[in-house]
């Protein structure tokens, strides 16, 4: 404790301006005013309720009209909470819902004056806004198909309810905490709610017999948790989660929020002395950590149709980007009751799930007309894509995001059809990261960019080879700033080297692990994919570089660039850069002799650059070659 409490005073010379304005009232007392807020329309609105204590409850004032965060425990639904989610975005939001990474929903387009109308009609189903926003408990994500699916060990959802009872429901803990707070608990083998991803992270494990969690602590947008070395069984988790959240509540830091998640204090007091806190808060002695048994990845393989261990099949519906209409939601919710028991269930994934139907009814379901409409989405792109919510309603955004994801997801389906494969292509619309860009097999993030003219485009930042498995690590950056309108084409060369080599029902993230990134660089990926969308987009020249996979390499930049010089002067010649020597060594090699712009004259179709950007590559004088793809790239701007 003492580590702690040094760590706090060191940091906390000032509080923010935030946790000035958390002082002014207890947010119950705007809660139960917002009825007169509602009648009383702007005008009645305090300038610290809307950009504080409405967020408590879910409420994020947009201008003209409100957003409102829904709580789903587990993301599970029952079909009068469905329906009624549904008519309010009909009677309410425009029609119109969003499916969150929280494993709950979004309404939009929310009138001042219609608020109360809607919090009441959410009550009366028994759902909660409380700590959908702002320094407060969030949804708590699992497995979408918890205590369902055949690989589902543990299931989580009466810890869900524990938890949530203690901290979600009760009014003393409302903005308490420094910060947002996270939390995933995840019971089965497939990792199916990012759950190394999280503030706190429960996750399957076994120790001498006894399955409980391993716990992983301090994620955030580019951070993975750590593992804490610590155990605990069902019956533990509430005492342990108390006991963290008590901790973080009071030693928490309070100055800049930029800097007050869970992981800075982590960080600062090192992970082993911030448990042994834990374990003097609770007074209880946790094990140290069992094994660690979920995967990196689905056990139902890219299937929307997944069999439970009660015989009922699951059926996945794609939501593109997370969008969903409420008059869908209301016919998704009869289609349960019709031919499964009613319930449904949100995935982190931004999709829902119907469940327990049976075999003999599956056929007639899948001829119903709401999935009909949806099936058109049932491939890889669409399947684990994620988008967060872009310019048309989040002040944050810099670009429309999820148009983005979804035309690139058609744009994909149309020029590279994979079978027997998942690819994780997560978008965020801005740096904030509500995509969850960075864990994907590839990421995009929203900026501005240049296009050829020069003019101000929307662009995208491009990540790859993000990995949830237990050693869950961040993407890398592949390209800055491209046009969105480019980039389609460089996801579209990594994708079709991917449907080229990879082995049966291989996942991207496997693929790219074995082989992809193990193989070249990620600055030879990035010369890849733009000198393809040189020679094919701009000069149409119907010639493609190709990478030839090998379970090693040394990914020396150097030898990487002289190897694609050799490959690209071949193509766009057909004849050898080198020749090797008769009768002296066979590793020997005699240059032909040619100019800078020797490749332009063989063949017309190269432009003077880029013959100049491929004879550096293979200058005959070592000294004189490029070294580095970077000053290839700027180069490649020219052609």
């Amino acid at each position: 404790m003492t580590i702690l409490k040094k760590a706090l005073e060191a940091r906390s010379k000032k509080v923010n301006k935030v946790e000035i304005t958390k002082a002014l009232k207890m947010p119950m007392d705007v809660y139960t005013r917002l009825s007169e807020i509602a009648s009383a329309g702007y005008e009645g609105l305090a300038k610290e309720d809307a950009s504080y204590f409405l967020k408590c409850f879910g409420l994020f004032d947009k201008g003209e009209d409100f957003m409102l965060r829904v709580r789903i425990p587990a993301g599970q639904l029952t079909y009068d909470q469905a329906v009624r989610i549904g008519e309010v975005a009909q009677q309410y939001g425009n029609d119109y819902i969003d499916i969150s990474t929280r494993m709950q929903v979004e309404l939009r387009y929310l009138q001042i004056e219609d608020i109360d109308k809607v919090l009441k009609a959410l009550q009366e189903v028994g759902i909660s806004t409380f700590q959908t926003g702002a320094d407060n408990f969030r949804n708590i994500v699992t497995d979408p198909l918890d205590g369902i699916a055949y690989d589902n060990i543990i299931e989580t959802m009466p810890i869900i309810e524990s938890l949530h009872s203690i901290f979600a429901q009760n009014p003393e803990w409302i903005s308490v905490l420094p910060r947002k707070f996270n939390t995933g608990i995840l019971g089965s083998l497939s990792n199916s709610c990012n759950i190394y991803g999280h503030d706190c992270c429960f996750v399957l494990a076994q120790k001498e017999g006894i399955f409980g969690f391993n716990v992983y602590l301090g994620a955030r947008v580019g951070v993975q948790s750590q593992d804490a070395n610590l155990f605990v069984t069902i019956e533990e988790v509430p005492l342990f989660f108390t006991s963290l959240i008590t901790l973080f509540k009071q030693y928490g830091y309070r100055d800049n929020r930029n800097k007050n998640r869970l992981v800075f204090l982590l960080n600062d007091v090192g992970i082993e002395n911030f448990i042994d806190a834990i374990k003097k808060e609770s007074d209880h002695p946790f094990a140290s950590a069992g094994v660690t048994m979920v995967q990196s990845q689905s056990i139902a393989l890219g299937s929307n149709k997944v069999l439970g261990r009660n015989g009922m099949f699951n059926y996945k519906i794609i939501a593109p980007s997370g969008i969903y209409t409420g008059t869908d939601m209301i016919q998704t919710a009869d289609l349960a009751k019709t031919f499964g028991t009613g319930d449904i269930r949100l995935s982190y994934d931004q999709n829902l799930y119907i469940i327990n139907i049976a075999k003999e009814n599956l056929c007639a379901f899948e001829e119903s007309d709401l999935i009909r409409q949806y099936a058109k989405f049932n491939n890889l792109y669409f399947q684990d894509m994620i988008a967060c919510a872009g310019t048309a309603t989040c002040s944050f955004g810099v670009i429309p995001n999820k148009p983005d994801a979804i035309e690139m997801a058609h744009f994909l389906s149309s020029e590279v059809a994979i079978e027997n494969a998942t690819v994780r292509m997560n978008w965020s619309a801005c740096p904030k990261g509500c995509g969850v860009h960075g864990i994907a097999d590839i990421g995009f993030e929203g900026c501005k960019a240049k296009d050829a003219d020069g003019t101000r485009v929307d662009g995208v930042h491009i990540f790859l080879g993000g990995k949830i498995t237990r050693t869950a690590t961040e993407a890398h950056t592949l390209h800055k700033a491209l046009p969105i309108t480019e980039a389609k084409h460089h996801v579209k060369y990594l994708l079709q080297t991917y449907a080229t080599h990879k082995q049966r029902a291989e996942t991207y993230e496997a693929f790219d692990d074995r082989y992809l990134s193990h193989s070249y660089s990620f600055q030879a990926l990035a010369f890849f994919t733009k000198i393809n969308y040189i020679l094919n987009e701009r000069l149409d020249l119907n010639i493609m570089l190709e990478l030839e996979l090998a379970p090693k390499s040394s990914k020396r930049e150097e030898y990487e660039l002289f190897t694609f010089g050799l490959k690209l002067y071949k193509l766009l010649t057909g004849e050898k850069r080198y020749e090797s020597v008769i009768g002296l060594n066979a590793n020997m090699l005699k240059p032909t002799s040619i100019k800078r712009d020797s490749i332009s004259k063989l063949n017309p179709k190269v432009p003077a650059k880029l013959s100049e950007v491929i004879y550096n590559m293979t200058h005959e004088k070592k000294k004189e070659r490029a070294s580095v793809f970077s000053e290839l790239l700027v180069a490649l701007k020219e052609v």
